[in-house]
């Protein structure tokens, strides 16, 4: 273990201080950026609805509110101000995720061995494309999410959506999906640094089904079964493949300690 492992509490408080004020800064700095870029933004946001919208059915009332285009109904004057400052805030944690990333291997660093800080770089890019590959799969689903959730009303229930419902439904569905594809960074990271082992996850597998499943279900704000589906799976699999690697991890090691060991 490296000296920096055994700093005093009061030490390792000053450091985590130092880099949640970074992180802060990185997230309020992507969050101008989103609110610079808000109205290519929006149009992102947008689109999802956009493919759904000839399904909303009350084509004379949506029409005679809306026109021929994709608008949103606003119903408060501080609505649009509103959620300017939500997509600018949660695309400032997104456009961050690097930093947030880089910042949390660089906290925890200190108390592995030298042999794994080499990770360090591995790591980041594993989380920025992990959660990506999320946030990809959820804009895929949203179409296909709000479908079902328009359509188990009946024929005779006319939607009419409000930018801070409708956005917010998108932007917290994208972010719920990029956060969990996190979750075979975790688990490895743990295994990583002791706390949990492979054998420890095969013997809980049945458990981490159901608190998956429960999780998602939490996470997820639409709570409809298609969602809970395209994001569940991969989550299994994922607790499956950091077993592999946690597997593969400690097979190498055993190997490199008899080679040292004759």
């Amino acid at each position: 273990m490296a000296d920096a492992g055994r700093m005093p509490l009061l030490a390792h408080l000053e450091e985590l201080r130092g880099r949640l004020l970074r992180c802060a800064l990185a997230v309020a700095a992507g969050a101008v950026a989103c609110w610079i870029l808000y109205p290519w933004i929006l149009d992102l946001l947008l689109e999802p609805y956009c493919r759904i919208r000839d399904d909303l059915g009350g084509d004379d009332v949506r029409e005679a509110v809306f026109g021929s285009g994709c608008e949103l109904l606003v119903t408060d004057p501080l609505e649009p101000f509103s959620v300017r400052m939500m997509v600018a805030g949660y695309g400032g944690v997104a456009l961050a995720m690097p930093v947030l990333l880089w910042q949390t291997w660089r906290f925890v660093v200190p108390g592995l061995y030298a042999r794994e800080r080499r990770w360090a770089i591995p790591f980041v890019l594993s989380g920025v494309v992990l959660f990506a590959a999320g946030c990809v799969l959820a804009y895929w689903s949203i179409p296909r999410a709000l479908d079902f959730l328009v359509g188990i009303g009946g024929p005779d229930l006319v939607s009419v959506f409000s930018p801070a419902r409708y956005l917010g439904f998108v932007v917290k569905m994208t972010l719920a999906f990029g956060i969990g594809f996190e979750f075979p960074l975790v688990l490895v990271f743990l295994q990583l640094i002791g706390i949990v082992t492979p054998a420890a996850l095969r013997r809980a597998r049945r458990y981490a089904m159901v608190g998956i499943v429960a999780l998602v279900a939490v996470l997820t704000p639409s709570g409809d079964p298609f969602t809970l589906l395209v994001l569940s799976v991969p989550m299994l699999l994922f607790y499956e493949l950091a077993i592999l690697l946690g597997a593969l991890r400690e097979r190498r090691r055993r190997r490199a300690a008899s080679g040292s060991g004759e």
